[in-house]
């Protein structure tokens, strides 16, 4: 198990306030549970607005240089209690600040933030870092180190012989025969692969090429891809879809639900994870939501007819297909089976996933036929997630040819994130949610897509300002005072649960995961060794053993990709429509 060791800054400031002033040091890291001074660790756009929190009492606040002189000084905001951490809150707002810099903030002549870094482009890396995290979690891909560095593995799970599960077997398909299902991403600290996970999250990273079609193609994060003629993005969505593809029946069209172990692997390499894997059961949500990303990629492929031929069209084919078997087989709710326990991904209200196949579709192939299903009087706009997919329609034909026909949709739409701002607005942290359950963290992230395309439909800068506020949220504005992204900010996490962060010889776990947040559903998953607050937004353990806050998933990292690119092509200046 690997020691806890909190990132501390690459290199120390040797100034130090006068004895008077304050006895700590303007370099020296502050402790997660002593931290006063809640900042975004990665850092401020010069141009942009900058807030910070602090919870103890202040009436100013001062930024200084990392010469120690006062830049500025001002009134704190007001105070405000939040129920959800216990913290009383005063928030400090610098945006007059705009030179580029190092700085930090100081309360009460004696409590010191962590460095605060002004610049041009905070989220690049960050950004790359994010996309690239992808690559480092594939299936059945030796990553090398020249792509990979000190997180170069050996290849694992080729996936050549998969296994059909006795749930899979049908007349075509006897138990235990084989099939090939290669590629994909492992979907979280695991080593399965599940098709409603996947479709959400590819589809986020080819709707985050398609908002920001110039800024992607520029972006190069070096995977053995980069270089050919397909932006980088879409390489690595192309991994999992090619694995996707393999997961239909060609005889009837209907989608595996998942390709897994019977039980979870322990905390071992990929190549040393050697136990059999199978395809289980069909289900309409995993085809329905195959059919979904299936359309959706059709459209965005048929411009890459040239390097990619033939894809759009098989994209299609299949995506009509599995609609084909969703409306012969509407509500088969995937039933795990006693000798599987793996994630599960089970749903019980299909609506959803009926809503985004049928948008997709019907922007693929302009069939009235798909139209009925989404009529706006069914529209129910919420965060997107793996149960919650009717959005993702939304923000589809929003973005379309068609959004022409949408002009309601786009008010609701419109007003559901003016009310989120709302609730921020009145937030002491400054945060659109009430619960933390699962994955709390997505739930910030994915806010943020909506807003950023709230912004490219409005050009209101109070949905890109709101949408900043979303990642400072993520990157140490919050309750726990962590940057919630590996290898990012002055206190990340380490001990991630994440297998092959776990089992390698490197102390750093991989870099640029979002691990899942705050969560109070699950209070005990480490047991009595782990005691965690009973605050919902501290309910926080950076342990290997807290799956339920501390693990990382696809389908929370690819929002995290949209919102830290779209910012960061923002502040680039790249030409988007």
């Amino acid at each position: 198990m690997k020691i806890k060791n909190y990132k501390i800054y690459a290199s120390l400031l040797s100034v130090l306030f006068t004895a008077s002033a304050c006895t700590q040091k303007l370099d020296e890291p502050v402790p997660a549970n002593e931290q006063l001074i809640l900042t975004n660790q990665v850092g401020y756009e010069n141009n942009a607005p900058k807030k910070a929190m602090i919870r103890t009492s202040a009436d100013l606040f001062q930024i200084k240089n990392s010469n120690g002189k006062t830049i500025l000084e001002k009134a704190a905001g007001s105070k405000q209690y939040s129920s959800l951490s216990g913290d009383t809150i005063q928030s400090i707002d610098f945006s007059e600040l705009t030179d580029k810099g190092e700085y930090y903030i100081i309360v009460n002549d004696s409590i010191i933030s962590n460095k605060i870094i002004i610049t041009e482009r905070p989220y690049a890396e960050l950004a790359k870092a994010s996309l690239k995290s992808f690559y480092l979690n594939r299936s059945g891909m030796k990553i090398d180190s020249m792509y990979g560095g000190i997180w170069a593995r050996p290849e694992g799970h080729p996936d050549t012989i998969v296994y059909y599960h006795s749930s899979a077997a049908d007349k075509n398909h006897s138990e235990n025969s084989i099939v090939s299902s290669p590629k994909g991403w492992y979907d979280a600290g695991d080593y399965n692969k599940y098709i409603v996970n996947s479709s959400i999250s590819t589809y986020t990273l080819l709707f985050a090429y398609k908002s920001f079609p110039t800024y992607f193609s520029e972006l190069n994060v070096n995977i053995p891809e980069s270089n050919n003629k397909i932006p980088d993005i879409l390489d690595e969505a192309l991994y999992n879809l090619r694995w996707m593809m393999t997961m239909q029946d060609s005889f009837d069209g209907g989608v595996y639900h998942k390709l897994t172990t019977k039980n979870f692997e322990g905390f071992v390499m990929p190549h040393e994870a050697i136990n059999k894997r199978y395809l289980v059961q069909k289900s309409t949500a995993a085809t329905l939501d195959f059919a979904a990303t299936m359309a959706y990629a059709s459209r965005l492929f048929a411009d890459f007819d040239t390097s990619l031929p033939g894809l759009a069209d098989s994209c299609l084919i299949q995506s009509e297909k599995a609609w084909k078997w969703a409306v012969k087989n509407p509500n088969i709710l995937y039933k795990q089976a006693s000798d599987i326990n793996t994630g599960a991904y089970d749903d019980t209200d299909l609506n959803d996933e009926w809503y985004w196949a049928s948008a997709e579709l019907y922007m693929a192939t302009a069939n009235n036929k798909y139209n009925k299903h989404h009529k706006n009087d069914d529209i129910n706009i919420t965060t997107p997630g793996w149960r919650d997919v009717n959005t993702l329609g939304i923000i589809s034909l929003l973005t379309s040819d068609m959004k022409g026909e949408y002009t309601e949709l786009k008010d609701i739409f419109l007003k559901n994130i003016d009310q989120l701002i709302e609730i921020e607005n009145n937030s002491p942290y400054r945060i659109a949610i009430m619960k933390y359950e699962w994955g709390s963290n997505s739930e910030f992230a994915n806010q943020g897509i909506m807003k950023l395309l709230a912004y490219q439909i409005t050009k209101n800068s109070k949905y890109l300002n709101s949408a900043r506020e979303s990642l400072d949220y993520l990157l140490g504005r919050n309750a726990t005072a962590y940057c919630f992204v590996t290898g990012f900010g002055s206190l990340s996490p380490m001990n991630i649960h994440h297998r092959p962060s776990a089992a390698d010889s490197v102390q750093e776990p991989v870099p640029g995961f979002l691990v899942g947040g705050p969560n109070l559903i699950v209070p005990n998953d480490c047991g009595s060794d782990v005691i965690r607050s009973t605050y919902p937004a501290k309910s926080y353990a950076d342990e290997q053993c807290s799956y339920s806050t501390n693990e990382i998933a696809i389908n929370w990292n690819a929002p995290l990709v949209y919102l830290t690119s779209g910012i960061d092509a923002y502040g680039k200046g790249s030409k988007e429509e």
